[in-house]
């Protein structure tokens, strides 16, 4: 041990120390009996979608949503969305955002766009909780929106279907 400690440790008394103890144990008993009270709160799936389209009702179309209808493995589900779009200065995909009316967070993804593209397509994995809704929203660039959804069953892995 270095002085500077050996010295520290002289100044504290046996008591100071187990009463320091304590107090970190009770901080962290508290943590581990209250955890809801330490989960972040997300929003519900109308605030997260209501944060994207304020007071716009998306419109149907335009947007091929591809999921499987079945999931076997709800960690990990395919999906592939593509946006009818010319990706012109004039006429182009701002952003495509994922949501999920099944999990916690309902936000699952948010995907960007410009001219430069050519293309809004995009193909990933995403993990949903349970049987639920995916739903598609893009953003245009003139302020259009269009909406689409599907429906997927997981039937094991995330929470069951």
């Amino acid at each position: 041990m270095s002085m500077k400690i050996s010295k520290l440790l002289e100044d504290v008394s046996r008591r100071q120390l187990l009463v320091a103890a304590g107090q970190g144990s009770a901080v962290v008993a508290t943590m581990t009996l209250l955890p809801g009270r330490l989960r972040a709160e997300f929003p519900t799936l109308y605030e997260a979608i209501n944060s994207v389209t304020g007071d716009a009702s998306p419109a149907e179309g335009r947007i091929e949503l591809t999921l499987p209808q079945i999931a076997e493995n709800g960690n990990t589900v395919p999906i592939e969305i593509s946006v009818d779009s010319p990706m012109s200065e004039a006429d182009y995909v701002k952003s495509v955002h994922v949501f999920a009316d099944g999990n916690p967070n309902p936000n699952v993804a948010t995907y960007h766009f410009t001219p430069a593209n050519g293309a809004a397509r995009f193909a990933a994995r995403i993990r949903l909780a349970k049987t639920q809704n995916v739903i598609a929203v893009a953003e245009m660039s003139n302020g259009d929106l269009y909406m689409a959804k599907s429906e997927v069953k997981v039937t094991i892995g995330g929470c069951g279907g």
